[in-house]
């Protein structure tokens, strides 16, 4: 009499975590721009030379989370057809899963905000963006990636002069939505073209070639305008200008005209063009970091097949990155204490190892993130349609 053994759960894990339908390299692009926030928020680095490998760490800053937005717009496309645009008859449940997942997002980035660390929390905006391509899922790639465009082009120049023209106006939501840390024209470009990626079976390796050279010629052309802008002189945040602050300098229309000339509409504008430090907004750091996430995508894509075992971790930790999110966050809040500031590359290591084995055990017995859970089940629950109350007849 023989017995079949059944494998155990790390045998298996290990056997068939990121295998088809889900696509491993995504999950460990995903990893790197966690690891990569963890960096920008608590790393100790110094100014990029690429002659000096000790620096380059200092590429944390900006594109990690640039690279976590693209990721999201491929995400969107896997969950609502993949290649195949979702049949319109679908399009009215996926627009109420997508504002479930978005509001329970925006809930955990308001929380994550409520611990007080000096974290810029990107969850608030992914959230807003969730909501913020509806209007896009039937769209085929090629209208996406135009759009994209335009957003990277356009939308930097225009916000800085009309910042500059109505003296830099100040509000809780233009703060959150156009003028902060992530101005939503700029990151709604990063998704939409992530979402072009998602349709065009971003798993196959042709796909990855393509991506890289179009991500490296990106980052030539934005890098290179950034470059001719340092030279030119031109640099600072296309916010230039003290729109955080309200500080309008007029009080009235008799004092309009000087406060335009000191709020400098041209070089407001050109700054938001050449504007090429993380964060800064402007169109050189779009176009180059936005090919930068490209070119890691493309990698990790390329690479996840022939180093699958060795990059199964960081694909666990990328399968679940809005619980690793909010554990980093989490724990900067406990370390450093309420409006506490510190930087450590031992305690980015630590988290590093320590998100990475947390993730990967988790992975193993349980499966899906605890935060994943919570907004898959929210999407569900907001577009499950509510049973109808029993008909009560009389006799």
């Amino acid at each position: 009499m023989s017995t079949v053994s059944t494998p155990l759960p790390a045998t298996r894990w290990f056997h068939e975590f990121g295998r088809a339908p889900r696509i491993l390299g995504l999950d460990v692009a995903r990893g790197l721009a966690i690891l990569g926030m963890a960096g920008a928020h608590i790393g100790e680095t110094e100014a990029f030379d690429p002659l000096d490998l000790s620096t380059w760490t200092d590429l944390v800053h900006g594109r990690s989370s640039i690279l976590f937005a693209v990721l999201a717009g491929i995400s969107i496309a896997l969950m609502t057809g993949r290649s195949t645009l979702p049949a319109p008859e679908r399009v009215p449940t996926i627009r109420l899963q997508l504002v479930g997942r978005g509001a329970v997002i925006f809930v955990i980035g308001l929380a994550l905000e409520m611990l007080n660390t000096p974290i810029a929390v990107i969850l608030t905006l992914y959230g807003l963006l969730y909501v913020a391509v509806i209007p896009f899922l039937r769209w085929q790639p090629w209208k996406l990636l135009i759009t994209a465009g335009i957003l990277a082009l356009a939308a930097p120049t225009l916000l800085a002069l009309f910042a500059a023209l109505t003296l830099n106006p100040y509000g809780a939501g233009i703060s959150l939505v156009l003028y902060g840390s992530y101005p939503i024209t700029a990151w709604l470009a990063f998704v939409l073209a992530g979402m072009a990626l998602g349709r065009l079976h971003v798993e196959k390796l042709e796909t990855a070639a393509i991506t890289f050279g179009a991500g490296v010629g990106l980052m030539i052309t934005g890098y290179g305008l950034g470059l001719v802008g340092a030279v030119a002189g031109i640099t600072g945040s296309s916010s230039k200008g003290g729109w955080a602050s309200g500080s309008g300098a007029a009080s009235g229309w008799s004092t309009y005209p000087d406060a335009l000339a000191a709020a400098d509409p041209l070089g407001a504008v050109l700054r938001a063009i050449f504007g090429v430090d993380p964060h800064s907004g402007g169109t050189a750091e779009i176009l180059g970091s936005g090919g930068f996430a490209l070119c890691v995508i493309a990698l990790c894509v390329l690479l996840s097949r022939p180093l699958r075992w060795v990059l199964l971790p960081l694909g666990a930790l990328g399968s679940m990155p809005l619980t690793a999110y909010s554990v980093h966050v989490l724990s900067v809040a406990l370390i450093g204490g309420p409006g506490g500031f510190f930087s450590s590359n031992a305690f980015w290591a630590a988290t590093a190892i320590c998100l990475l084995l947390a993730t990967t055990l988790w992975s193993i017995l349980f499966g899906r993130g605890p935060l994943e859970r919570l907004v898959g089940r929210a999407a569900q629950r907001m577009a499950s349609v509510p049973g109808r109350p029993p008909v009560i007849t009389g006799s």
